[in-house]
């Protein structure tokens, strides 16, 4: 099963962002179209996003790409964004939506919520531009470019004796786990960041660290890179003030949790995050 957000089928056409008069002729086709999006949220009609022609009072533009001829835009927002914003009813219109097309909606979300938070240079203050048909900043005061940024994070299962570690975040949908994750540190490899994060939040040694898949995340923009690593021992010590519990699965306990049985001893994570993916992937291999 492939993750969430993952497989959109239209053409970037990086050709065409360093080209102004090209990007203008893409705008103006009949056939181009903008995405509907209500601030960072995407409008859904009959289970699909809705594409609206492109009128003289659209304003600034960026360039998704170019999908059976037609020219994609998403249209960049006024005010500033909360790109980790997200909630139920959000989740309930991503379920509708077929793969290719949510994947789309990460890219178009990710981009407009980088425009809103990078409207100024941080390396001297000065006011930046819109540039390559979205895909980057160009401050107006000391020319600097500045382009759209993905923060890795790790999320993995540890494993121990036929089991998985799984953990509950503060805050979560009451019965909810998932797999542990956090962001990968400056200076510090894959393996190393699941090898650093499993140990701070449960006090788990794991090795053998393998990489299992990847997943763009626009909340607000990560690559989720979901690995497993073996653990040297299955004694928990939980840091509360990250997690408000763990616990070791067992595979009858995922089986339950991922067809959804009532009586399952926990909620199985959306199935269009990576977690659901790793879990998939996990109950295959044992």
């Amino acid at each position: 099963m492939s993750p969430g957000f993952t497989g959109a089928t239209i053409d970037r056409a990086d050709h065409l962002r360093a080209d102004p008069e090209r990007l203008a002729a893409a705008r103006a086709d009949p056939a181009a179209r903008v995405l509907a999006m209500a601030g960072l949220d995407p409008v859904v009609e009959d289970g699909r996003l809705v594409w609206r022609a492109i009128g003289p009072d659209a304003g600034e533009l960026v360039l998704l790409g170019v999908e059976a001829g037609a020219p994609r835009f998403a249209a960049l927002l006024e005010t500033p964004t909360e790109g980790a914003a997200r909630g139920p009813a959000l989740y309930a219109l991503l379920a509708t939506l077929p793969r290719e097309e949510m994947a789309l909606y990460a890219a178009a979300r990710s981009l407009v919520d980088w425009h809103s938070r990078h409207r100024f240079c941080p390396r001297c203050g000065g006011e930046t531009v819109v540039e390559k048909g979205g895909w980057a900043r160009h401050c107006v005061s000391c020319a600097a470019q500045h382009f759209p940024r993905t923060d890795p994070v790790v999320i993995m299962l540890a494993e121990h004796g036929g089991r998985v570690l799984l953990g509950r975040g503060l805050g979560w949908p009451p019965g909810r786990y998932s797999a542990l994750a956090g962001f990968v540190e400056p200076g510090e490899s894959i393996e190393e960041a699941v090898a650093r994060e499993i140990w701070e939040e449960a006090g788990i040694r794991v090795g053998d660290v393998r990489y299992v898949a990847s997943q763009p995340w626009p909340f607000p923009s990560q690559l989720m890179i979901a690995c497993i690593g073996t653990a040297a021992d299955d004694v928990l010590t939980v840091d509360t003030s990250e997690l408000e519990d763990c616990f070791w699965a067992t595979r009858d306990d995922v089986v339950a949790a991922m067809s959804g049985d009532p009586n399952a001893r926990f909620l199985a994570p959306p199935p269009h995050a990576i977690a659901y993916t790793l879990l998939n992937w996990w109950m295959s291999q044992v």
